[in-house]
């Protein structure tokens, strides 16, 4: 049996910051246009909402071909250093990101 690879094992780098009190923004940086194509088709709106409880409709998806990179931003679900913000620098949003298994796509 094969283990299980996921977002995170194809990049070089999976990441997540702060843009602004309002906002978090990630980004995948994929090792090659292969691992790039399959972050595309795997990473949409609606797999972010479902990640991180936020509406598909105001996911931002940006595609970077040229650098294998898919960015993605979406509003925080409190405002930064809010009484309910438990990570200020949104250091911490890239994990379920990174987690994406990829078996079945590509």
């Amino acid at each position: 049996m094969t283990e299980q690879r996921t977002l995170g094992d194809l990049a070089l780098e999976v990441r997540s910051k702060n843009a602004g009190p309002f906002w978090v923004t990630m980004e995948l940086f994929m090792r090659n246009e292969e691992g790039y194509a399959l972050a595309a088709e795997i990473v949409d709106a609606n797999l972010i909402a479902s990640l991180y409880e936020v509406r598909a409709e105001d996911v931002q998806l940006f595609h970077i071909p040229s650098l294998n990179v898919v960015k993605i931003s979406f509003p925080r679900p409190t405002p930064q250093g809010g009484l309910r913000d438990r990570d200020v620098h949104a250091g911490q949003h890239h994990v379920p990101l990174a987690s994406v298994p990829t078996r079945g796509h590509g």
